[in-house]
């Protein structure tokens, strides 16, 4: 079970990558290992020292048994030592760099969040990337037609 968060790798130029643990309720487990998680529009932040998944929506398991005040988009605190945390406190203050989650996966049972320090690419660079991968096809294209 692999969730990923498809806008990273086109909106940011991944610089390093980090794993950390998340702090979840046992329901939240069971929708996540179904599957029933969106990355779309997250990101990690760090407050008092500790750092929190915000934006990521875990879907009810099952929407009859949930809690009436089940938020699924509420932030979820990421397990990381705290030299990590100074290591990416340090980091976050250049300019342009912001933490982004890559992947959700389970690691012997237990869920995984993998993400990223992240620059944020330019429209430029975007389209330079897109027309390298079109080349790259028509050349595919001709060596396939020649044998």
């Amino acid at each position: 079970m692999n969730i990923y968060n498809r806008r990273a790798n086109y909106d940011y130029e991944i610089l390093e990558t980090l794993e950390a643990g998340l702090v979840l309720k046992g329901y939240e487990v069971k929708s996540i290992k179904s599957s029933k998680i969106s990355l779309k529009g997250s990101y990690v932040t760090i407050k008092d020292n500790e750092a929190y998944l915000i934006n990521a929506h875990i879907s009810p398991y099952q929407p009859p048994n949930m809690p009436k005040n089940y938020d699924p988009m509420r932030s979820r605190k990421l397990l990381l030592h705290k030299n990590q945390i100074k290591s990416l406190i340090g980091k976050l203050k250049q300019k342009g760099l912001t933490l982004v989650p890559i992947k959700i996966y389970t690691k012997r049972g237990i869920i995984k969040l993998e993400f990223g320090v992240g620059r944020g690419k330019r429209e430029v660079d975007k389209r330079e990337k897109i027309k390298q991968r079109e080349t790259k096809r028509k050349i595919e294209r001709a060596m396939r037609g020649k044998l």
